[in-house]
């Protein structure tokens, strides 16, 4: 797998995230968002920390209603750990490294 961040749309969502073949961290951010912007690092750190165990992709909310309403997204920074059509885990507003570090330890599949 891929050990950076994939960039997708609502188009790409079942493909990228649904078919894939490892649990997802959907990292789902907005342009104007400040919190985004901090959370932005610790989110390309986990791609290259996990990214054997681990896919990563971020979705920019206003231009993707679709996956935001299905996701139930209702603020940003936003993560969604899924596996196939099961969400794991979800998290709402900004984390540092190492709440974002026990978010995935805890969701992802031993």
């Amino acid at each position: 797998m891929s050990n950076s961040v994939i960039t997708i749309t609502d188009a790409q969502f079942t493909t990228e995230v649904l078919d894939a073949s490892l649990p997802v961290l959907v990292y789902f951010w907005a342009s104007w968002c400040g919190p985004c912007r901090l959370m932005s690092p610790a989110i390309d750190w986990a791609a290259a920390e996990y990214g054997d165990r681990l896919k990563v992709v971020k979705m920019e909310v206003d231009p993707n209603p679709e996956s935001v309403a299905k996701y139930q997204v209702e603020g940003v920074p936003a993560l969604r750990l899924v596996k196939g059509e099961t969400v794991l885990s979800s998290l709402e507003g900004a984390i540092n490294k190492a709440k974002l570090e026990s978010f995935l330890l805890e969701g992802l599949p031993k």
